[in-house]
Protein backbone atom coordinates (compact mmCIF):
# COMPACT_ATOMS: atom_id res chain seq x y z
CA UNK A 1 0.00 0.00 0.00
CA UNK A 2 1.77 3.09 1.25
CA UNK A 3 5.50 3.56 0.82
CA UNK A 4 6.37 7.16 1.66
CA UNK A 5 8.39 5.94 4.65
CA UNK A 6 11.51 4.10 3.58
CA UNK A 7 13.37 4.10 6.86
CA UNK A 8 12.69 4.40 10.55
CA UNK A 9 14.52 7.34 12.10
CA UNK A 10 14.01 6.19 15.69
CA UNK A 11 13.49 2.64 16.89
CA UNK A 12 12.98 1.09 20.28
CA UNK A 13 12.93 -2.71 20.38
CA UNK A 14 12.55 -5.39 22.99
CA UNK A 15 9.22 -4.19 24.47
CA UNK A 16 5.97 -6.08 24.38
CA UNK A 17 3.02 -4.77 22.35
CA UNK A 18 1.18 -2.06 24.20
CA UNK A 19 4.23 -0.94 26.19
CA UNK A 20 4.75 2.80 25.97
CA UNK A 21 8.26 4.20 26.14
CA UNK A 22 9.21 7.77 27.00
CA UNK A 23 12.71 9.01 26.29
CA UNK A 24 13.87 12.45 27.40
CA UNK A 25 16.40 14.46 25.45
CA UNK A 26 18.17 17.42 27.02
CA UNK A 27 17.87 20.65 25.09
CA UNK A 28 19.14 24.13 25.90
CA UNK A 29 15.68 25.49 26.66
CA UNK A 30 13.20 22.64 27.16
CA UNK A 31 12.86 18.90 27.65
CA UNK A 32 11.28 16.89 24.86
CA UNK A 33 9.45 13.64 25.53
CA UNK A 34 9.60 10.96 22.85
CA UNK A 35 6.70 8.51 22.81
CA UNK A 36 6.88 5.05 21.29
CA UNK A 37 4.16 2.45 21.73
CA UNK A 38 3.71 -0.79 19.83
CA UNK A 39 -0.03 -1.19 20.04
CA UNK A 40 -0.22 -4.64 18.48
CA UNK A 41 1.83 -7.23 16.61
CA UNK A 42 0.28 -10.36 15.12
CA UNK A 43 0.91 -12.98 12.49
CA UNK A 44 -0.82 -12.63 9.11
CA UNK A 45 -0.86 -14.57 5.83
CA UNK A 46 1.90 -12.24 4.58
CA UNK A 47 4.04 -12.19 7.74
CA UNK A 48 4.05 -10.39 11.07
CA UNK A 49 2.13 -7.12 10.97
CA UNK A 50 2.48 -4.46 13.64
CA UNK A 51 0.81 -1.19 14.58
CA UNK A 52 2.75 1.46 16.42
CA UNK A 53 2.14 4.94 17.73
CA UNK A 54 5.02 7.35 18.17
CA UNK A 55 5.89 10.99 18.34
CA UNK A 56 7.91 12.49 15.50
CA UNK A 57 10.59 14.86 16.89
CA UNK A 58 11.19 16.36 13.45
CA UNK A 59 7.55 17.49 13.36
CA UNK A 60 7.27 19.09 16.79
CA UNK A 61 6.44 15.74 18.41
CA UNK A 62 3.36 15.15 16.26
CA UNK A 63 1.81 11.75 17.01
CA UNK A 64 2.09 9.35 14.07
CA UNK A 65 0.51 5.93 13.58
CA UNK A 66 2.49 3.50 11.42
CA UNK A 67 1.98 -0.04 10.15
CA UNK A 68 4.83 -2.41 9.32
CA UNK A 69 4.73 -5.78 7.59
CA UNK A 70 7.89 -7.53 8.72
CA UNK A 71 10.56 -4.86 8.27
CA UNK A 72 8.66 -3.00 5.53
CA UNK A 73 6.71 0.18 6.25
CA UNK A 74 3.22 -0.08 4.75
CA UNK A 75 1.43 3.06 5.83
CA UNK A 76 1.53 6.17 7.95
CA UNK A 77 -1.14 8.50 9.28
CA UNK A 78 0.98 11.38 7.93
CA UNK A 79 0.07 10.53 4.34
CA UNK A 80 -3.66 10.08 3.79
CA UNK A 81 -4.67 12.66 1.16
CA UNK A 82 -4.54 10.29 -1.80
CA UNK A 83 -6.34 7.55 0.10
CA UNK A 84 -9.19 9.95 0.83
CA UNK A 85 -9.19 11.15 -2.78
CA UNK A 86 -9.63 7.55 -3.90
CA UNK A 87 -13.13 7.74 -2.41
CA UNK A 88 -13.84 11.34 -3.36
CA UNK A 89 -12.83 10.97 -7.01
CA UNK A 90 -14.47 7.57 -7.36
CA UNK A 91 -17.82 8.61 -5.91
CA UNK A 92 -17.81 11.88 -7.87
CA UNK A 93 -17.40 9.92 -11.11
CA UNK A 94 -20.14 7.53 -10.05
CA UNK A 95 -22.60 10.38 -9.47
CA UNK A 96 -21.70 12.00 -12.77
CA UNK A 97 -22.70 8.69 -14.37
CA UNK A 98 -26.18 9.04 -12.88
CA UNK A 99 -25.89 6.94 -9.70
CA UNK A 100 -27.01 9.35 -7.01
CA UNK A 101 -28.35 7.29 -4.09
CA UNK A 102 -28.54 3.87 -2.41
CA UNK A 103 -24.96 3.17 -3.41
CA UNK A 104 -23.45 -0.26 -2.84
CA UNK A 105 -19.67 -0.07 -2.73
CA UNK A 106 -16.69 -2.31 -2.12
CA UNK A 107 -13.41 -1.12 -0.63
CA UNK A 108 -10.50 -3.45 -1.25
CA UNK A 109 -7.94 -2.97 1.51
CA UNK A 110 -8.72 -1.59 4.96
CA UNK A 111 -5.40 -0.24 6.27
CA UNK A 112 -5.75 2.77 8.55
CA UNK A 113 -9.27 3.23 7.21
CA UNK A 114 -9.09 6.66 5.57
CA UNK A 115 -10.53 5.56 2.21
CA UNK A 116 -13.50 3.84 3.83
CA UNK A 117 -14.17 6.65 6.33
CA UNK A 118 -14.16 9.19 3.49
CA UNK A 119 -16.72 7.07 1.63
CA UNK A 120 -19.00 6.95 4.68
CA UNK A 121 -19.11 10.76 4.74
CA UNK A 122 -21.29 10.52 1.64
CA UNK A 123 -24.90 9.97 2.70
CA UNK A 124 -25.63 8.40 -0.69
CA UNK A 125 -23.65 5.32 0.37
CA UNK A 126 -26.18 2.77 1.57
CA UNK A 127 -23.86 -0.18 2.12
CA UNK A 128 -20.08 -0.48 2.17
CA UNK A 129 -18.13 -3.71 2.49
CA UNK A 130 -14.44 -3.41 3.25
CA UNK A 131 -12.46 -6.52 2.36
CA UNK A 132 -9.05 -7.19 3.89
CA UNK A 133 -7.08 -10.41 4.09
CA UNK A 134 -5.52 -9.48 7.43
CA UNK A 135 -7.69 -10.16 10.48
CA UNK A 136 -5.28 -8.21 12.74
CA UNK A 137 -6.00 -5.02 10.78
CA UNK A 138 -9.75 -5.59 11.12
CA UNK A 139 -9.31 -6.12 14.85
CA UNK A 140 -7.52 -2.76 15.21
CA UNK A 141 -10.64 -1.04 13.92
CA UNK A 142 -12.93 -3.15 16.08
CA UNK A 143 -10.85 -2.22 19.14
CA UNK A 144 -10.66 1.47 18.21
CA UNK A 145 -6.85 1.57 18.21
CA UNK A 146 -6.51 3.85 15.18
CA UNK A 147 -6.99 7.60 14.68
CA UNK A 148 -10.36 6.98 12.96
CA UNK A 149 -11.61 5.11 16.03
CA UNK A 150 -14.12 2.28 15.61
CA UNK A 151 -16.48 3.97 13.15
CA UNK A 152 -15.91 1.35 10.45
CA UNK A 153 -16.83 -1.40 12.90
CA UNK A 154 -19.88 0.35 14.36
CA UNK A 155 -21.51 2.33 11.53
CA UNK A 156 -24.50 0.23 10.38
CA UNK A 157 -23.71 0.93 6.73
CA UNK A 158 -20.19 -0.53 7.06
CA UNK A 159 -19.19 -4.19 7.09
CA UNK A 160 -15.61 -5.38 7.65
CA UNK A 161 -14.96 -8.63 5.80
CA UNK A 162 -11.92 -10.85 6.32
CA UNK A 163 -11.14 -12.32 2.93
CA UNK A 164 -9.04 -12.29 -0.21
CA UNK A 165 -10.24 -9.35 -2.31
CA UNK A 166 -8.46 -10.55 -5.44
CA UNK A 167 -9.98 -14.01 -5.21
CA UNK A 168 -13.48 -12.58 -4.79
CA UNK A 169 -13.00 -9.97 -7.52
CA UNK A 170 -11.83 -12.47 -10.14
CA UNK A 171 -14.11 -15.41 -9.37
CA UNK A 172 -15.78 -16.79 -12.47
CA UNK A 173 -19.26 -16.69 -11.00
CA UNK A 174 -21.16 -14.57 -8.51
CA UNK A 175 -20.56 -11.18 -7.01
CA UNK A 176 -18.89 -9.97 -3.84
CA UNK A 177 -21.79 -11.09 -1.62
CA UNK A 178 -22.03 -14.86 -1.40
CA UNK A 179 -25.56 -14.63 0.03
CA UNK A 180 -26.69 -12.56 -2.96
CA UNK A 181 -24.26 -13.63 -5.70
CA UNK A 182 -26.19 -12.00 -8.54
CA UNK A 183 -26.10 -8.52 -7.03
CA UNK A 184 -23.75 -6.03 -8.64
CA UNK A 185 -22.10 -3.09 -6.91
CA UNK A 186 -21.84 0.54 -7.93
CA UNK A 187 -18.19 1.06 -7.11
CA UNK A 188 -15.00 -0.80 -6.27
CA UNK A 189 -12.30 1.27 -4.58
CA UNK A 190 -8.99 -0.58 -4.40
CA UNK A 191 -5.96 0.23 -2.26
CA UNK A 192 -3.90 -2.88 -1.55
CA UNK A 193 -0.78 -2.97 -3.70
CA UNK A 194 1.81 -0.21 -3.94
CA UNK A 195 1.02 0.14 -7.65
CA UNK A 196 -0.15 -2.00 -10.59
CA UNK A 197 3.48 -3.10 -11.06
CA UNK A 198 4.65 -3.16 -7.43
CA UNK A 199 2.67 -5.69 -5.44
CA UNK A 200 2.31 -6.28 -1.74
CA UNK A 201 2.32 -9.99 -2.57
CA UNK A 202 3.62 -11.44 -5.85
CA UNK A 203 0.44 -13.51 -6.15
CA UNK A 204 -1.48 -10.26 -6.73
CA UNK A 205 0.26 -9.76 -10.08
CA UNK A 206 -2.36 -11.84 -11.89
CA UNK A 207 -5.07 -9.30 -11.05
CA UNK A 208 -3.53 -6.69 -13.34
CA UNK A 209 -4.48 -8.46 -16.55
CA UNK A 210 -7.28 -7.97 -19.04
CA UNK A 211 -9.03 -11.21 -18.05
CA UNK A 212 -9.01 -10.44 -14.30
CA UNK A 213 -10.21 -6.88 -14.84
CA UNK A 214 -12.95 -8.20 -17.11
CA UNK A 215 -14.15 -10.53 -14.33
CA UNK A 216 -14.09 -7.64 -11.90
CA UNK A 217 -16.11 -5.55 -14.34
CA UNK A 218 -18.81 -8.22 -14.46
CA UNK A 219 -19.47 -7.54 -10.77
CA UNK A 220 -19.99 -3.78 -11.33
CA UNK A 221 -23.26 -2.37 -12.64
CA UNK A 222 -23.47 -0.31 -15.82
CA UNK A 223 -22.24 3.20 -15.12
CA UNK A 224 -20.45 1.96 -12.03
CA UNK A 225 -16.79 2.68 -11.43
CA UNK A 226 -13.54 0.99 -10.57
CA UNK A 227 -10.99 3.23 -8.86
CA UNK A 228 -7.44 2.31 -7.87
CA UNK A 229 -4.82 4.01 -5.70
CA UNK A 230 -1.16 3.88 -6.74
CA UNK A 231 1.95 5.12 -4.97
CA UNK A 232 3.50 5.86 -8.36
CA UNK A 233 2.78 8.40 -11.08
CA UNK A 234 0.34 7.34 -13.82
CA UNK A 235 1.47 4.38 -15.89
CA UNK A 236 0.49 4.64 -19.57
CA UNK A 237 0.58 0.88 -20.02
CA UNK A 238 -1.84 0.32 -17.15
CA UNK A 239 -4.12 3.09 -18.42
CA UNK A 240 -4.23 1.31 -21.77
CA UNK A 241 -5.04 -1.95 -20.00
CA UNK A 242 -7.90 -0.30 -18.10
CA UNK A 243 -9.23 1.18 -21.34
CA UNK A 244 -9.41 -2.28 -22.88
CA UNK A 245 -12.02 -3.27 -20.28
CA UNK A 246 -13.62 -0.02 -19.04
CA UNK A 247 -14.47 3.38 -20.56
CA UNK A 248 -13.74 6.97 -19.56
CA UNK A 249 -10.49 5.95 -17.91
CA UNK A 250 -8.68 8.77 -16.15
CA UNK A 251 -5.49 8.93 -14.11
CA UNK A 252 -5.49 11.68 -11.49
CA UNK A 253 -2.29 12.92 -9.85
CA UNK A 254 -2.79 13.75 -6.18
CA UNK A 255 -0.11 15.90 -4.56
CA UNK A 256 0.42 16.54 -0.86
CA UNK A 257 3.12 18.02 1.35
CA UNK A 258 5.85 15.69 2.55
CA UNK A 259 7.21 17.04 5.84
CA UNK A 260 10.26 14.79 5.64
CA UNK A 261 11.49 16.26 2.37
CA UNK A 262 10.01 19.74 2.68
CA UNK A 263 8.57 19.26 -0.82
CA UNK A 264 5.48 17.73 -2.38
CA UNK A 265 4.93 14.03 -2.98
CA UNK A 266 2.54 12.55 -5.51
CA UNK A 267 0.29 9.52 -5.81
CA UNK A 268 -2.12 8.48 -8.54
CA UNK A 269 -5.79 7.56 -8.54
CA UNK A 270 -7.16 5.75 -11.59
CA UNK A 271 -10.90 6.00 -12.19
CA UNK A 272 -12.68 3.96 -14.88
CA UNK A 273 -16.35 3.39 -15.77
CA UNK A 274 -18.14 0.13 -16.51
CA UNK A 275 -20.03 0.56 -19.76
Amino acid sequence: MYSHLTSCPLKYQGKKPGHAVSLRYKQPVKVMTFIFEELDCQSSPLGDISLRRRSEPRLNNQIVFEVKLGDEFLMSSLFVEAEEQLSSLGLAALKSNGHQKDLQIIVGGLGLGYTAVEALKDSAVQRMRVIDIMQPVISWHQRGLLPVGDILATDPRSELVQGDFFKLATANEGGFDQQQPQDKVHAVLLDIDHSPSHWLNDANQSFYTQESLRRLGEKICSGGIFALWSNELPDAAFSDLLSSVFVNCQAHIVTFPNPYTGEESSNSVYVATKQ
